[in-house]
């Protein structure tokens, strides 16, 4: 019998350091987002050309997540904490200095490809050192203050960059993530005992194997689509939509445009945690936030583009806090992993999960800039439009969640009673005719 990770202080220090490493990872991220309309005077480029950066960036990410699982499993998250922490140091000091339209856009393949190897190896550390009744909650902390990383490109960063200019910007980025790498390689070890060595020869067709086996098992392919139809609209807002949006189209500074990114970061973290909890407690009815939070978005969207004009402050703020619930939402999706696959297994499914949102995320970045740009540019009726590509892709994610949670609770052996009767047994009602 494998014997439970006993938490700790050891453990809530390792942790403490991965979170900081991938609030590093969340800055260097979402730091070209709040840089987008200084992007366009830099390079000379319009909104399509604009969107490419974060697209190439997003596809980098996506495409990264199956190969980051693989190696995650075989090589443990302290090597590509390193590996990744410093392929984004890379990408930013690039992009700090360099005036290049392609040099630019490569600087941001390196920061996709370092991002993807962050989150997952911080996510794989939490059931190495924690006991599972911790870990949905430790989990949902993770994601949750992790987007402190998008308060520092919100707020010090735009700052930094109104005031000394683009390359001290980015090069202060690169520089907190060189002092995140100190500290990881300092503290971070993969378990609290050493693991078994893998052995296991890299083949093509094992590898296949085993993705094929992850991907068949229901419970992954639910929090792959959790994942994809919860966490896509903010994070385009946050990783290059957003500002714009606010400032061309709703009239807002860029500093408030910043003070909204801000909201939304406090918003995850005041509802990750109870997420998290209710997860803990409750993980049969998971799936229920799930569609909620997708119900409640797309909701939220819909009252603000029906406005003829600019939306009042407080519906932004509103707007902001409902699609704030996506990120802790999405969170659930690596709980369906964790709970339906074996632990050899675990890199590699949180790998194929991770890549739901941002794979939905790319289509609507890429979508976004090329409805503004076809409608002519920034400004309320083009962005009017161009936020409506988000609604095929609620509409898919929710129904597949639906389905697969079926499948899920048929390869499990559950049979849930339906809501309703829960309510009558717990609190005694009758049944009225």
């Amino acid at each position: 019998m494998t014997q439970e990770p006993p938490g700790g202080g050891r453990a809530w220090l390792v942790w403490t350091i991965g979170l900081l490493a991938y609030v590093a990872a969340v800055l260097q991220r979402t730091s070209f987002g709040v840089a987008g309309l200084e992007a366009t005077d830099r390079y000379g480029i319009g909104p399509e050309t604009l969107s490419l950066f974060v697209v190439v960036q997003v596809v980098v990410y996506a495409g990264m997540q199956i190969p980051s699982g693989l190696l995650l499993d075989r090589y443990g998250s302290r090597r590509l904490l390193v590996l990744g922490s410093a392929v984004m140091i890379a990408g930013q000091l690039l992009l700090a200095v360099t005036a290049l339209l392609p040099l630019a856009i490569a600087a941001r393949v390196l920061v996709g490809a370092g991002d993807a190897l962050v989150f997952l190896s911080v996510i794989r550390l939490i059931p190495r050192w924690f006991p599972g009744r911790r870990v949905p909650l430790v989990t949902q902390l993770t994601g949750i203050l992790g987007q402190a990383g998008q308060i520092l490109s919100a707020i010090p960063l735009i700052a930094v960059l109104d005031a000394y200019g683009w390359t001290t910007a980015f090069g202060s980025a690169a520089a907190v993530g060189v002092l995140v790498l100190v500290l990881v390689v300092a503290v971070v070890t993969d378990a609290p005992r050493p693991l078994p060595a893998v052995s296991e020869p890299l083949s093509v067709r094992a590898l296949a194997g085993r993705l094929r086996a992850v991907w068949l098992r229901p419970g992954t392919r639910l929090g792959f689509f959790t994942h994809m139809a919860t966490q896509f609209s903010g994070t385009v807002f946050a990783l290059l939509w957003g500002v714009p949006y606010l400032v061309t189209a709703q009239g807002m500074s860029e500093i408030a445009a910043g003070g909204m990114l801000t909201t939304f970061v406090v918003a995850s973290i005041v509802v990750g945690p109870l997420i998290g909890e209710v997860t803990a407690r409750r993980p049969l009815r998971r799936s229920w936030m799930v569609l909620g939070i997708i119900g409640a978005n797309a909701a939220m969207w819909t009252i603000v583009l029906a406005l003829p004009g600019p939306a009042p402050r407080w519906l932004l703020v509103l707007l902001v806090v409902v699609m704030a619930t996506g990120g802790p939402g999405s969170v659930i999706g690596f709980d369906y992993a964790r709970t339906s696959n074996p632990p050899e297994n675990l890199g590699l499914a949180q790998g194929v999960v991770n890549q739901g949102g941002f794979l939905a995320s790319l289509l609507v970045i890429g979508g976004i800039g090329a409805v503004v740009g076809a409608a002519g540019g920034y400004g309320y009726d083009a962005f009017r439009l161009a936020w409506t590509v988000q609604y095929p892709v609620w509409v898919l994610g929710g129904a597949a969640v639906v389905i697969t949670r079926r499948k899920a609770r048929r390869a499990d052996g559950v049979n849930l009673p339906r809501l309703r009767e829960v309510f009558v047994r717990r609190r005694g009602w009758r049944r009225i005719r």
